[in-house]
């Protein structure tokens, strides 16, 4: 029996609810990049970035492959960066929404 597509949503957000797990993707929109890479740009020990990595293989957000002796990463679609940017504007209108109120407070502004 499948999982409703509300339940299949909730676990895919839970992916993207780790620090590492958004960095690592932030990297991967400008192309695929071996392990090295990654642990070079993230101050993680080699073990977090393996299970972080581990993690969004299976939710199918990443792909990995050999090149020679380097383990490379990839995003698996281009609409994990398009969710990644739809985050960062999400967070840009919360945040001015949040200096606007923040303002209107400090200036005595009428309580509505």
């Amino acid at each position: 029996m499948s999982v409703p597509l509300y339940q299949a949503k909730a676990e895919l957000f839970r992916t993207l609810g780790h620090p590492v797990r958004i960095r690592v993707l932030e990297l991967l929109q400008d192309g695929p990049k071996p392990v090295r890479d990654l642990l070079a740009a993230i101050d993680v020990e080699a073990s977090n970035l393996s299970q972080q990595l581990a993690v969004l293989r299976r939710a199918g957000m990443v792909t990995s492959y050999r090149d020679g002796p380097l383990v490379m990463y990839a995003l698996s679609t281009p609409d994990v960066a398009d969710l990644l940017a739809a985050g960062r504007r999400i967070l840009g209108a919360v945040l001015t929404d949040r200096d606007a109120l923040l303002d209107e407070l400090r200036a005595g502004g009428p309580d509505r």
